[in-house]
């Protein structure tokens, strides 16, 4: 089990403790999830705040930082004779304790005694899994209901505020994400050929991130109906001049992401159809990288994104009018229905069991109410050591289309005559994963997927 030098963990529960001043803070664990009977269990996933603090991706944990006391507590239980027969010996409790700096470990029963007996206030992180929740529901007297609005807020802000600002150590297991991602992207596009099956692709690059780590970071979209924007079913069979999207990421055995999304033509070669709307989505994410930088809002670099979005489709005779207002008013999101994107590090959509406005969001920046941007997860002030994505796109809805020109929606800022020639088009996105540095921003890892047009095609036919 690899885990981060002893010393990061305990500076990150200081700083946790530093924070928050006082009370007993819970940090639960994973237990193993059943599949379809109880031996028969999905792959074990740590909880990422765990892993952040204590570092130690075992099932069946749960952790206290008394902020009061001064005490750092893991409780568990250690393998049964019966437990090593089956699954062969491994590092006993104490000693991964030890690897992070923890030497109080304690029996799982005693786990609840120690929350019943604090005197200080107990704080606790939104639970999102039931096994948890039914756990916490009777050791906290609280009904399951009501455990989610009484959880600890000011728990969630610190933990959002350490875990946004990326480390040294985990921007290095970022770019080896990063580096699986590229492998697994690149394979995507030399497999993209005549008659092969999405389901194929599929299997091939969640393979990669198999075989490197873990788990993939998400469940992969390989989809030729790219408008479709979290397509899961991956039944097509591919067919020259088909686009095929994929956004797919790999996760390291520490759990850190990536998140890459290429759309490209299957055969290597892109229609100039395809040319012309794809060249649009690239002019944005290339337009808007270099305004990711410290003391910018993700909010106005999303809105800025979708002008530059808007202009390529008015060029394309697809909209009209002031796209300036046409993205305040919302016009561009029939194009693209989704934000600019999303924080990522331990999880792909990072903290996002913390509640998405504690996380992309803050007293300064609140989410904008209009369809489209009101999907954009982050949009508070970027700083230094912030890992997003960055990742626009263009699709073309049928249902929402005839949706809005049956409303007569935006008729001002939108040709529909010119759209319904792309009703069987599909969808466009790309997406990078971004670092903010003290000058700027830079994408996360060594060498970025193909991404111009030309270097597609040029990957694609070598």
């Amino acid at each position: 089990m690899r885990m981060f030098s002893q010393e990061v963990y305990k500076a990150r529960r200081e700083k946790l403790k530093a924070a928050m001043k006082s009370g007993v803070c819970i940090f639960m664990g994973n237990n193993e999830a059943p599949m379809n009977y109880p031996d028969n269990c999905y792959q074990f996933r740590q909880d990422s705040t765990f892993l952040y603090f204590f570092g130690i991706a075992q099932a069946g944990l749960k952790a206290i930082i008394d902020v009061d006391n001064n005490r750092d507590i893991i409780f568990g239980d250690e393998l049964t004779v019966d437990d090593i027969v089956w699954m062969g010996e491994v590092a006993s409790i104490k000693e991964l304790a030890a690897r992070c700096c923890v030497v109080d470990v304690r029996p799982a029963a005693e786990f609840e005694k120690y929350v019943k007996a604090a005197k200080a206030e107990v704080h606790f992180l939104p639970p999102y899994r039931h096994d948890n929740m039914i756990f916490l529901s009777s050791v906290l007297d609280i009904p399951i209901p009501e455990l989610q609005k009484r959880s600890s807020l000011p728990l969630v802000k610190a933990v959002v505020a350490l875990r946004n600002v990326k480390e040294a150590c985990e921007i290095e297991e970022l770019k080896a994400a990063a580096e699986i991602g590229y492998e697994m992207h690149t394979t995507a596009m030399k497999m993209a050929n005549d008659g092969v099956s999405e389901h194929e692709i599929y299997g091939t690059i969640e393979g990669i991130s198999l075989k490197h780590g873990l788990l993939t970071s998400f469940h992969s979209i390989v989809s030729k109906n790219g408008q479709i924007l979290h397509n899961h079913t991956h039944e097509n069979i591919l067919h020259t001049g088909d686009l095929l999207l994929n956004d797919s990421g790999a996760q390291t055995d520490m759990g850190y992401a990536s998140d890459n999304t290429r759309t490209f033509p299957v055969g290597g070669k892109f229609s100039q159809r395809q040319k012309d709307v794809y060249q649009i989505v690239l002019n944005t994410i290339n337009g808007s990288i270099p305004m990711m930088k410290p003391g910018e809002t993700y909010q106005s670099i999303h809105l800025k994104a979708c002008e530059i979005l808007a202009e390529g489709l008015k060029g394309l005779g697809l909209m009209k009018g002031d796209m300036k207002e046409a993205v305040q008013l919302g016009a561009h999101a029939m194009f693209m229905p989704h934000g600019l994107g999303h924080m990522m590090g331990l999880d792909v959509h990072d903290m996002e069991d913390l509640g998405q406005i504690n996380v992309g969001y803050d007293e300064e920046v609140q989410p904008i109410k209009i369809f489209g941007v009101a999907s954009l997860r982050m949009g508070k002030r970027l700083q230094v050591g912030n890992v997003l994505t960055n990742e626009p796109g263009i699709y073309f809805v049928p249902q929402l289309i005839d949706i809005w020109e049956r409303e007569h929606k935006f008729e001002q800022f939108i040709n529909y005559a010119e759209v319904d020639k792309y009703r069987d088009f599909g969808g466009i996105r790309l997406e990078d994963d971004i670092l903010i540095t003290p000058t700027g921003s830079r994408i996360v890892g060594d060498r970025r997927i193909p991404i111009e047009i030309k270097d597609v095609e040029e990957y694609m036919n070598m």
